[in-house]
C-alpha cells in the first residue's frame, strides 16, 4: 500500500514569526480574507435561510417570523431575537446541552450589530401597536469551526434577512400562515452592518483567522460597520490594547468590512 504523504501542521512559533514577516501560511496579508460564499434557501421551514462558507468555516442561519406581543418599552416595534449553537458536529471542542459563553457571545454580538445599526426597520413590523408585532427570530448553528465563527454568523444573518420573506397571517383567526409566504420582504434599511473581527498575535494585526490562528489570539475586537459608523464594538481576551494598535483596528475594520459588502451582494445577485 501506497504512503500517504501530509503536511505537518504549523506550530504556534512559525504561525508567530509568518505573521511578523506579513504572511500567512495560507498564502494571504494579514487582512485577507478567505473566500466567502452563500447558498440560499438550504431550510424548507425557514423564511429565509443561508449556508454560509469562509474557507472551510461553515454556518446555517436561518430567519422565522412569528406574532407576539411587543416588548413593553417599544409598543410600536417589532421584537428581534439571536441565537447561537455551537454543534459538536462542527468541532470536538463543542458540547451538547446548555449554551456555553462562546455561543452566548456569538449570538448577542450578532443581535447588537443588527439592532444597533437599525438594520431592521422594526416600526415597520407593527401590526397593532401595543398588542401585536411580527417578531424576528435570528437562528445561526455552526456547522464547521476553523476560525472565525463571529464574523461569518453575522453574514448568514445579513444574508438570510435579505433573502427573508413576511409569511402570510390571518387577521380574522389572528394565526400565522406557516408555509404560506407573502410578497412582503422583512423591511430593512438600504445600509447593511458587517462585522469584522480583527485579531492580535503577538504584535500582528489580522481578520479571519483559522482555527489554529484564532488559537494564538490574545485578543479579538469585532466591529459593527455601517456607512462608516460603528454600530457595535466587542473585546474579547484579556490582552491590552496601545492606542495606535486601536486606531488600526478601526480603519481596518472600515477597510474590511467595504469588501466583504461586496462580497455579500455578489453572492445575492
Amino acid at each position: 500500500m501506497d504512503k500517504v504523504m501530509t503536511t505537518p501542521e504549523p506550530t504556534g512559533e512559525r504561525i508567530r514569526s509568518y505573521l511578523k514577516d506579513g504572511k500567512r501560511f495560507d498564502g494571504r496579508n494579514l487582512l485577507g480574507f478567505r473566500r466567502i460564499t452563500i447558498d440560499k434557501d438550504v431550510s424548507k421551514k425557514a423564511e429565509g435561510s443561508v449556508r454560509v462558507k469562509i474557507g472551510k468555516t461553515e454556518v446555517v442561519v436561518g430567519v422565522k417570523l412569528d406574532v407576539s406581543v411587543p416588548y413593553a418599552d417599544s409598543p410600536n416595534k417589532g421584537n428581534l431575537m439571536v441565537t447561537a449553537e455551537m454543534l459538536p458536529l462542527s468541532s470536538q471542542r463543542f458540547e451538547s446541552g446548555p449554551p456555553k459563553f462562546d455561543a452566548i457571545e456569538l449570538g448577542r454580538v450578532t443581535d447588537r450589530g443588527i439592532r444597533e445599526s437599525k438594520f431592521i426597520e422594526l416600526e415597520k413590523l407593527c401590526i397593532k401597536e401595543g398588542e401585536k408585532v411580527w417578531t424576528v427570530f435570528i437562528d445561526v448553528y455552526s456547522i464547521n469551526d476553523d476560525g472565525n465563527l463571529m464574523d461569518a454568523a453575522t453574514i448568514g444573518a445579513i444574508a438570510a434577512l435579505k433573502i427573508a420573506k413576511i409569511p402570510k397571517y390571518d387577521e380574522e383567526s389572528g394565526k400565522v400562515l406557516y408555509g404560506e409566504l407573502s410578497e412582503m420582504d422583512v423591511p430593512l434599511s438600504d445600509s447593511m452592518p458587517i462585522a469584522v473581527s480583527v485579531h492580535k498575535v503577538g504584535d500582528s494585526l489580522i481578520v479571519d483567522p483559522t482555527r489554529q490562528e484564532e488559537d494564538l489570539s490574545e485578543c479579538r475586537v469585532t466591529l459593527t460597520n455601517h456607512d462608516g459608523a460603528i454600530s457595535s464594538l466587542q473585546k474579547s481576551e484579556s490582552k491590552e490594547l496601545e492606542i495606535e494598535e486601536m486606531k488600526k483596528i478601526f480603519d481596518i475594520s472600515e477597510e474590511v468590512s467595504r469588501k466583504i459588502l461586496k462580497e455579500i451582494e455578489n453572492n445575492l445577485k
